[in-house]
């Protein structure tokens, strides 16, 4: 009887050498559970005749119904590799959601792990959902190596003779190696480019089990022609290709070869993600990775167990993750105690006594949401996980029966850990309850995990669209805010954002949050973008996409109410004066302050109404307007369908952008309004026969036409029961 799985997971998670972060991201339809279950039977972990049927890792009723992977779920195998130094190595996969509505647990993934495995469809080829996908993972400063899926489709259904099969192969790589390009941090942008010589691109068949790299091909003296041979057959030769060249021996090979280990991967994913000083001792165990340092454990998913309670997942970055810890959570600022550790064995968790730094792990008995960064005391967290996009649609939300509003409530709050790309805004005095999420499927799916997995009956509301509210000139003079016992007056004037500042904010290379001390490369970054030095540094707060700049000059009692301007700021920012929408590209002012001796005179509840008043005021004479939520969208159907595809676009408010056509397919592209597009799903299944699909590629807030903006702005000031003066 050979060693246990449990036992060799156990041994391999202390040498950090010998250890593989990875994730798999793909748009969805390319495969990727099938090829994560075939990893799985590679190493053992389940049975090869149901690898790609059992998705062993969508264990979500709605995910076997819908055949679509919804949550990211952790994995760890062992993989024997003949290497220069070692031969066995711990692999630990986070197998991630493609569908874009489900985009936020793709974006905490990439938190946790050092490399990605980058899975495209050979027949399809680099889609928008891919993109988004990779640009998070290079965000995250995850190097990427590349399998392109489905080659089987490209002898059988294309019949491509083996010249035409390596011209697609070209420009695939091609396409991702430009957008590593573009998109890596500079230090890598060579560096990470994957190329098939040196077998850091792979091509195979998840679904019939097989993979090659030249790599492989090489060492075991298999040749592209054995692929093409098999197939042309006509019988079930292919089966044979998987003895020959298995998938996850090629795969995990390559994971080895060209993924780096913890250690490693630190050394330059710290400085990226952990703001706080990188000289201090916490600073070195971090780049260092030190089992024997600080304790440093982030948390990336949150899964509710029925037996167990809340388990955090997530990365452990330095330190060692022991049973019975007391630990400090430094977002949601309170302390708590670890009750057991886990490890994953497959989809399985193991409870183990402890786990040194380096590893994706579980523990239970703290209950923190994800992004959370766990130490032993307070300490600078990790820099917040970010998505790429906001959620724009809303749905009300009750309990069927009265009886079941406590329980309701429960189960939102549960929902928004577990799924955290979701905003749950819960008015105890209306009762009413409000989901935010990415694109009606998704308010769907958690509508329906509520209803089955967590039993409420609740009833929603047609979905509503959030809009934003912007300014479209600067203020002609300053607007004056004063507290009302007339003591302290504050000035301010607001301008819009030009559009360099705004990308920057867009590209995430700006920390949001209050500026506590100077920060001369983030001055830089916005001097960049045409800012005057003096204002770039006195940028005090970075707020959803707007900014607070302190130009008062030589006032004594500043310091003392900085905080309570930006929390008005702050307050303003998240319900603007039009119809209490957030605000988006807003650049505030503080001009001037007469503030009054006595400390006890510019309390809150002097301070908080003086600075509402003026930022308000400000903003309502500088032209405001509310924008619209537009999603530039990727349509594909058959050639046929083309003029009904415009014709949808048409008559949604929407714009066509490009139309191709790709053999049989057309690809077109379109930006239309959120607040049109409800339906279009059912829309574009009956206007192709129900063979369109559609993609999320961008999204943004755009002008909401002149002619519907009184009747948008009355619509959702009813709708919030606002009075005139509110």
């Amino acid at each position: 009887m050979g060693e246990k799985m449990v036992d060799k997971v156990t041994r391999l998670m202390k040498e950090q050498k010998q250890i593989r972060n990875i994730a798999i991201c793909a748009h969805i339809d390319h495969g990727k559970t099938t090829f994560s279950d075939n990893l799985l039977a590679g190493a053992g972990m389940m049975s090869e005749e149901l690898a790609g049927k059992q998705l062993v890792l969508d264990f979500h009723e709605d995910e076997q119904a819908r055949g679509i992977t919804i949550d990211s779920a952790s994995v760890s195998m062992v993989h024997a590799f003949k290497g220069d130094e070692y031969d066995e190595y711990l692999i630990n996969l986070i197998d991630t959601p493609g569908h874009v509505d489900f985009g936020g647990d793709v974006t905490r993934a990439m938190r946790a792990v050092d490399g990605c495995i980058v899975l495209c469809c050979a027949v399809e080829g680099i889609m928008p959902q891919t993109e988004t996908v990779l640009r998070q993972a290079l965000k995250e400063r995850v190097k990427p190596i590349l399998f392109i899926n489905k080659v089987d489709r490209l002898i059988k259904e294309l019949q491509l003779t083996p010249e035409q099969m390596q011209e697609r192969f070209v420009k695939i790589i091609a396409s991702v190696n430009e957008f590593i390009a573009k998109i890596a941090p500079d230090e890598f942008k060579k560096e990470w480019q994957v190329n098939v010589q040196d077998g850091s691109v792979c091509f195979g068949s998840a679904f019939h089990n097989w993979a090659m790299s030249v790599k492989y091909m090489q060492e075991n003296s298999v040749s592209f022609k054995d692929i093409i041979d098999a197939y042309k057959s006509g019988g079930e030769d292919y089966k044979e290709l998987r003895k020959k060249a298995p998938i996850h021996e090629v795969i995990l090979n390559a994971v080895i070869r060209h993924l780096p280990d913890p250690v490693k991967a630190q050394a330059y994913r710290i400085p990226k993600l952990w703001h706080g000083d990188l000289e201090s001792e916490e600073g070195k165990s971090l780049i260092k990775c030190d089992p024997k340092g600080s304790l440093f454990f982030v948390i990336t998913k949150v899964v509710v167990d029925p037996q167990a309670g809340e388990i955090s997942a997530g990365r452990l970055f330095s330190g060692t993750m022991t049973k019975g810890t007391d630990v400090y959570l430094n977002r949601a600022k309170q302390g708590m105690k670890v009750q057991q550790v886990f490890i994953y064995n497959g989809a399985k968790r193991e409870i183990v006594n402890n786990v040194p730094s380096g590893n994706i792990i579980g523990i239970a008995g703290v209950k923190g949401a994800p992004g959370e960064t766990i130490t032993l005391k307070e300490t600078e967290p990790f820099e917040e996980i970010v998505h790429l996009f906001e959620p724009v649609v809303t749905k009300s939300i009750e309990a069927k029966s009265p009886a079941d509003l406590p329980k309701l409530i429960e189960v939102l709050r549960m929902v928004q850990k577990e799924d955290p790309t979701i905003k749950v805004e819960i008015n105890e005095e209306t009762g009413e309850h409000l989901l935010h999420g990415m694109g009606e499927l998704h308010l769907e799916v958690v509508e329906n995990r509520i209803r089955t997995e967590k039993g409420v009956e609740v009833t929603t509301s047609p979905p509503i669209v959030v809009y934003r509210e912007a300014i479209t000139k600067k203020t002609p003079q300053d607007v004056e805010g004063k507290s009302p016992n007339k003591h302290n007056k504050i000035y301010f004037t607001v301008e819009p954002l030009d559009q360099q500042t705004k990308d920057l904010l867009k590209s995430g290379e700006v920390a949001e949050g209050r500026i506590k001390k100077k920060d001369i490369t983030m001055r830089d970054k916005f001097v960049a973008c045409g800012w005057d030095t003096k204002d770039a540094d006195k940028i005090k707060d970075v707020f959803n996409g707007n900014i607070f700049v302190d130009q008062t000059r030589g006032i004594v009692y500043i310091n003392e109410i900085i905080e309570l301007v930006l929390d008005m700021f702050e307050d303003v920012m998240n319900a603007g004066p039009l119809a209490k929408e957030p605000c988006v590209g807003v650049r505030v002012n503080m001009t001037d302050c007469k503030l009054h001796e006595d400390a006890i005179h510019r309390g809150p509840s002097q301070m908080y109404p003086a600075v509402r008043e003026g930022i308000r005021g400000a903003i309502m004479i500088s032209s405001p307007m509310l924008f619209e939520p537009v999603q530039t969208l990727q349509f594909e159907a058959p050639d046929e369908y083309m003029g009904e595809i415009s014709k949808l676009i048409s008559n949604k408010r929407g714009q066509l952008l490009e139309m191709n056509q790709e053999g049989p397919e057309v690809v077109v592209k379109g930006k239309l309004p959120v607040g049109e597009m409800f339906g279009m799903t059912s829309d574009l299944r009956s206007a192709t026969g129900g063979r369109g699909n559609q993609f999320l590629v961008d999204q943004n807030f755009e002008k909401l036409p002149e002619e519907m903006q009184p009747k948008i702005i009355k619509q959702i000031r009813d709708r919030k029961g606002l009075g005139e003066n509110q």
